[in-house]
């Protein structure tokens, strides 16, 4: 799978952004897709992910404030950050999840950079 992510850049406190991410080569084969975020000296985090039932999952940080959502042909993953705080600054990478049979296998996006300040 190869993912490619786009639509980070510079937001005041408050604002929204919203980032996409399109997977090609084997998408047949994802169980997830989501974001993983990684501030400077911090380590990668999960942020949002979702999964091919459509069940979500989120971090608690950002809870009530993110949406992840998938486009139909579940080749399009977005995530719409609202209400953004400067604790939100990072780097996000989209992820997509394949099950093997006998584990997971991570795919990564090359990262787009988020930053929140006035």
């Amino acid at each position: 799978v190869q993912l490619q992510a786009s639509g980070g850049g510079l937001v005041q406190p408050g604002g929204s952004l919203i980032l996409s991410c399109a997977a090609s080569g084997s998408i047949f084969s994802i169980n997830a897709m989501g974001w993983y975020r990684q501030a400077p000296g911090k380590q990668r985090e999960v942020v949002a992910l979702i999964y091919s039932g459509g069940s979500t999952n989120y971090a608690d940080s950002v809870k009530g404030r993110f949406t992840i959502s998938r486009d139909n042909g579940k080749s399009t993953v977005y995530l719409q950050m609202n209400s953004l705080k400067p604790e939100d600054t990072a780097v996000y990478y989209c992820n997509t999840k394949t099950f093997t049979g006998t584990n997971w296998r991570d795919s990564w996006g090359q990262g787009t950079l988020v930053t929140v300040s006035s």
